[in-house]
């Protein structure tokens, strides 16, 4: 019997599925989100299913540990966000701002990659002599790259199947639509089933799978949440576009760490790797100025050196106001109360402006010592010392809290030159190091005093 075709009705926003259409989405509570779909249902849940040597029941203990296959893409700092190179078999999910480089980064681990490699390129979105233009703009290397404009991934797969890539890009999965869903591309339904059908094909063959996402105006993923669960890995690109600098970061990495951090400089010659990160993100003043601390904040596998900026100001508002970039906002409220409690440092009156600088995002708790440091040379218009290197996380108590990797990040700190540190005591190092003086403190007080 013919497969039947099943309507149901799927919000754009979150990929919630009704029976019948209604105005508003009862899960995320948008207005006017919801749209038609038609889905071929089968007409037995169990129909072609069969055992087979892959998909029989084993003990763990009879699992084989073989070693992951990887290929390296030639860009060592992409390879660093992968977790050491591209894995066979594996979905990459890369998200970023439009124009902020995926195309551009993608079309050169390609060329790089075909040297030894049989890649495939296909474009949704841009026409082959754009790709070719744009190849040799910047100068790649051209004879082994295929490139194929096709947008239905049964297509795609089909064609695929014929040319056996160890590599395939698909730019962008907005663009892409399967005929089991008579929807338009870029709708939640089209998005889910053809990423499904792709990650299938992908560990079916051992193709190496890239797939670039368009993002929303909040900086999320667009399409359903349950597209960045169905990759191995995700990337997200950072960066300010009015800056040459741009930030690759992994929130999702089956085969490496999460949080890994890759910094790029966008050039005429496309993108090139950065390969010291923490150059970037220093300020080298001629005079120093207040409001300035340099903290070691720690990505993925490897410290990163980061200058935190604040400024205070006499407010004329009822509700002084807070404003952070690359810091979270929240966090900042609440480090300002310890800092008041604790600190005797009041700014209920002050406005409080803190920015980190190179348009780096930090996540981690170790920068609040550094942020309130700086917030305090700010208000007293002293600059702290050049050579101050200071990480910690503060507690609500007022107590300085340890943090991760604390001996490496003191290591990279002697590295760039810095003479002195205020770290937590629980990271005091057991041998004391001779390039570098370590002052330890266990509250916000004594951090205070070290600086006065």
């Amino acid at each position: 019997m013919p497969a039947k075709e099943k309507i149901i009705y799927t919000c754009q926003k979150c990929g919630a599925q009704f029976p019948k259409w209604v105005g508003l989405c009862t899960d995320c509570g948008a207005w006017n989100s919801i749209v038609e779909d038609v889905v071929i249902k089968q007409n037995s849940r169990f129909a072609g299913y069969a055992a087979t040597a892959s998909n029989t029941v084993v003990n763990l203990l009879d699992v084989k540990l073989d070693s992951v296959p990887r290929f390296n893409a030639e860009i060592s700092e992409l390879d660093r966000v992968l977790g050491g190179g591209l894995v066979v078999g594996s979905v990459v999910l890369v998200g970023g701002d439009p124009g902020i480089g995926k195309s551009t980064l993608l079309l050169q681990a390609l060329c790089n990659l075909g040297k030894e490699h049989s890649v495939l390129y296909v474009t949704g979105e841009e026409s082959l002599q754009q790709i070719a233009m744009r190849a040799r703009r910047l100068e790649l290397p051209q004879d082994k790259l295929k490139l194929l404009a096709e947008t239905q991934v049964e297509r795609i797969m089909a064609i695929a199947s014929e040319q056996k890539p160890q590599v395939m890009v698909i730019d962008s999965i907005q663009t892409i639509y399967t005929e089991v869903l008579q929807s338009a591309p870029g709708g939640v339904g089209q998005v889910r089933e053809s990423a499904a059908q792709l990650v299938r094909f992908a560990k079916q063959s051992g193709t190496a799978l890239f797939i670039v996402g368009h993002v929303t105006k909040e900086g999320t993923l667009a399409g359903p949440r349950v597209l960045e669960h169905m990759v191995d890995c995700v990337l997200y690109f950072e960066g300010d576009k009015d800056s040459r600098y741009r930030v690759i970061r992994a929130t999702k990495n089956r085969f490496g760490a999460v949080n890994e951090l890759g910094v790029f400089a966008m050039t005429d010659r496309g993108l090139r790797e950065v390969s010291n990160p923490s150059a970037i993100f220093l300020s080298h003043y001629e005079k120093q100025v207040a409001g300035s601390s340099v903290m070691v904040t720690w990505e993925g596998s490897r410290p990163l050196l980061v200058e935190v900026q604040a400024l205070v100001d006499e407010s004329h508002l009822m509700n002084p106001k807070r404003v952070t970039v690359g810091l979270d906002l929240n966090r900042l409220a609440m480090l300002l109360a310890v800092l008041h409690r604790h600190g005797g440092v009041p700014t209920y009156n002050q406005d409080v402006f803190i920015n980190v600088v190179g348009g780096v995002r930090v996540t981690e708790t170790g920068a609040d010592l550094a942020l309130l440091l700086a917030v305090l040379s700010s208000m007293r218009d002293r600059p702290l010392d050049p050579n101050l290197i200071v990480f910690g996380e503060v507690g609500l108590a007022g107590e300085i809290r340890p943090v991760q990797s604390g001996q490496e990040r003191l290591k990279a700190a002697v590295k760039h030159g810095f003479k002195k540190a205020i770290v937590p005591k629980a990271n005091t190092p057991k041998k004391p190091l001779s390039e570098i003086e370590v002052i330890a403190v266990q509250t916000l007080s004594e951090a205070l005093k070290a600086v006065r």
